[in-house]
């Protein structure tokens, strides 16, 4: 598909959304702008590119699945969407909290 070729020549978030014919907020897309496009190729894997037929369809849903991860950074952040490993891995669940008292008090009954 010509546009899956010309999306992967492109630098810049904005340029992503200028070739989509998608609006943007600037603010929104200087703070989300990797996890936005990353969002998007998520969503694009998800689904089955191989099947579109042409590519006029293949762009629509292009375009659609950016505006769709815009969105989800619309109402949201990126630390809340955890898109990156990084994120997620940032709200492990703590580990079983031993204090000091306890730790005493072993001590001493042995």
């Amino acid at each position: 598909m010509e546009i899956l070729d010309e999306l992967r020549g492109l630098s810049s978030a904005e340029d992503f959304f200028r070739l989509l014919d998608v609006d943007y907020e600037p603010r929104v897309l200087n703070v989300a702008r990797l996890h936005i496009l990353r969002r998007m190729g998520s969503y694009l894997a998800a689904g089955n590119l191989e099947d579109v037929a042409d590519n006029e369809t293949c762009r629509a849903l292009c375009r659609a699945q950016l505006q769709r991860a815009y969105e989800d950074f619309t109402c949201s952040t990126p630390i809340t969407e955890r898109v990156f490993k990084v994120h997620r891995d940032a709200v492990r669940p703590a580990g079983n909290f031993v204090s000091l008292s306890e730790l005493t008090q072993s001590q001493e009954q042995t």
